[in-house]
């Protein structure tokens, strides 16, 4: 059998050594946007409670956004799924995951065929996104991806709803692939800075769609150039 021949119509990783392991960011690279931010959006503006909930919540989520965008973030996220359950909220998730991933010009088509190569090379492709899990999934699974590794955000029931178990998000993302046992990558997409950490471990870091004040601002971090692409 020669290298890289598949078995069964599996793609087998070349005979010379271990299959090179790819990182991809999700949102601004495999989807234009945030995803979850879409989805939250989307809660808001199906329910006239919850904006008035998070009127009223307003002189709270404000003061947190002065001290940590990320709190105020995570506050709104718990208004919006107030007394929102596991099962309801993977539901919710789910639907509007696949009603997401079905949005025409939402998602670049050179980011889901760049994926689609590193697979068909007989590489090992991970996708590591700060999106929730159920969402991520979704979406991917829609998209014809739903066999591809997804490290995400994790969720927790609570007393009043859903809340922030993991937010999987810049050097966190780290302690996600060390928990599966890697540390090292070859390649990894990412379209933000936030993504330093990840893209500092890659032997090719790949900056997608992102500003050269961006680019820059990586590059001083690493030490060393980084590859651009511009994907539509």
């Amino acid at each position: 059998m020669t290298t890289g021949e598949s078995v069964e119509g599996v793609e087998t990783a070349p005979a010379e050594g271990p299959a090179r392991v790819v990182l991809f960011d999700f949102d601004g690279v495999l989807i234009s946007g945030d995803s979850y931010t879409l989805f939250m959006r989307a809660r808001y503006k199906r329910s006239l409670g919850r904006k008035l909930l998070a009127l009223l919540t307003s002189p709270v989520w404000l003061l947190l956004a002065i001290f940590s965008r990320e709190a105020a973030a995570h506050f709104l996220v718990r208004v919006a799924l107030l007394f929102v359950g596991q099962e309801r909220y993977e539901k919710l998730a789910t639907a509007f995951g696949v009603e997401l991933a079905r949005t025409p010009g939402l998602f670049p088509r050179d980011g889901i065929l760049a994926l689609r190569r590193h697979l068909h090379a007989g590489e090992r492709v991970l996708v590591v996104t700060a999106c929730e899990d159920t969402l991520a999934r979704a979406i991917l699974g829609e998209l014809g991806l739903a066999g591809v590794p997804v490290l995400a955000s994790t969720f927790r029931p609570g007393w009043l709803g859903m809340r922030v178990r993991r937010h999987n998000i810049g050097a966190r993302k780290l302690v996600s692939l060390a928990e599966i046992g890697l540390t090292r990558w070859d390649v990894a997409y990412s379209d933000s800075w936030r993504d330093i950490p990840m893209l500092r471990a890659a032997t090719e870091p790949m900056m997608v769609n992102a500003s050269p004040r961006t680019c820059k601002r990586v590059e001083r971090a690493l030490g060393r150039a980084v590859g651009r692409v511009a994907w539509y």
